[in-house]
Order: C-alpha cells, then structure tokens, then sequence
C-alpha cells in the first residue's frame, strides 16, 4: 500500500514509481483520510488516518502487507507501524512529515507560522519548510490549479494540528521487528538528517538510503523511481527471509 503527502493525490504521486515496480505489484494506493471530504472532520486525527489504512488493507484482502509513505503518508506509516506492527511485512518511509518523537520546536515554529500566513503565502511558506536553506521553492506547475489543490490549505493545517497532538512511544518503534526502509534527499530541510539518526537508533532493522541531489518536492520515488522500485524489491525480499 502506497501512501501519499499532504499534497498530491496518491495515484498522480506514484505513477513512476508504480510503472517501475511492473505488473506483478499488487499495489493499493490510498489518499489521505484528512481529504475524505471537502473539508476536514472537526475530529479529524492520526488515529483516523490509521484506521483508514486499516479498512482499506481489509477491503484489499490484505491480512499483512508492505506499507510505504511519502511525507505525510510516512507520518501515517510509523503510526500504523506503531500502532499495528503483526500487519505489516515490511514498513518503507520517504521523508516522513513527523516520527511523533518530539521534532525539533524551533522547526514546528517555524511552521506554525506557515500555516497561519493567508493563502497562497502560506503554502509556499510551507514548501519552502521542506528544503535545505540554500535550495529555491520550485516554480508551480503552468495553468490553472487542478480542482483537488482547493483543499490543501485546509488539509495542510489540520494535518499539522493532528500531527503534533499525536505521540509515540520509542519503545512501539524498538518493537518494530520487520524490515524498514528510510529514504530522503540531500537538498530537503535538515529536520529529516535529525530524524533519520533517530530512527536509526531506534527500529532494529532499518537501511536508510540518501538521494544525492534531491528533495522533498523533487523525490525520489518520483525523480528515481527505478532505484526507489530495486530498493522496495530488495526490502520486500528481505521480509521473506526473517
């Protein structure tokens, strides 16, 4: 199952990465529960969006599976993880918006801020969170926005709401006996260097690999998918052997 960010819709998000991997992938992609309607649930929270995993591994027949997430759909996948660790054969995350460990305030400050900047200063402000210092906000796409980009500004907050409300106990992650998979680019912010020396030290069987040259809005699973669809493959074979 495939779990996509905060901002793009996940079949759009995966469409390299799915071709890559070839037909003989039974891949779920699932959108995030926080877009389920026009706007988000007032009770909306990471515990829904785990439950959402949850229901659409059972509509799919999947009794254990491989989860992947990118971004805010990583987010949701330790929680899944965490919450729900006999499902999953493998857990795969690219840059995940938050481990749920306590990341750094002086970066949730900053956005904080973002979010409650007026549109569309304030998703540009949160893009901008998601690279190194140095490295420039990608220009948007030519032509008129698509209908779904409308509910990203809402979204966008209520995931963060949802996001710094919800903890995790390290020891769910030290429990963790899968194999796992960490991903991210050396041009994103250096919130995900942080958390991936976390994480390491943390998930017992954990291989992490960096993109050279890529970042949260250029990822690799999207610039690299036949690297991203060899290392999945490895990490799917690996789960076969424990």
């Amino acid at each position: 199952m495939f779990l996509p960010g905060i901002i793009m819709p996940a079949a759009m998000r995966y469409e390299p990465l799915l071709r890559a991997l070839g037909g003989g992938v039974q891949a779920v992609t699932k959108d995030l529960e926080v877009y389920a309607a026009d706007v988000p649930s007032p009770d909306y929270s990471i515990r829904a969006e785990v439950a959402g995993v949850a229901r659409a591994a059972d509509a799919a027949g999947f009794d254990r599976f491989h989860l992947y997430g990118h971004s805010g759909g990583g987010a949701v996948a330790l929680a899944f993880a965490a919450a729900h660790p006999d499902r999953l054969s493998s857990l795969a995350v690219d840059e995940p918006a938050t481990d749920f460990l306590g990341d750094s305030e002086a970066y949730w400050n900053e956005v904080r801020q973002a979010a409650s900047l007026p549109e569309p200063n304030a998703t540009r402000e949160f893009l901008r969170l998601q690279l190194a210092p140095d490295e420039p906000v990608p220009a948007p796409p030519a032509g008129p926005a698509p209908p779904w980009m409308s509910k990203r500004p809402a979204g966008i907050r209520a995931f963060l709401v949802a996001a710094e409300t919800h903890h995790i106990d390290p020891d769910a992650y030290r429990a963790f006996r899968a194999p796992a998979y960490f991903s991210y680019g050396s041009r994103s912010h250096p919130h995900w260097m942080a958390m991936r020396d976390r994480l390491a030290g943390l998930f017992e069987n954990l291989t992490v690999d960096r993109y050279d040259g890529l970042h949260h809005l250029n990822t690799s699973h999207q610039a690299e998918p036949d690297r991203v669809a060899a290392a999945l493959q490895r990490l799917w074979a690996s789960s076969r052997r424990t």
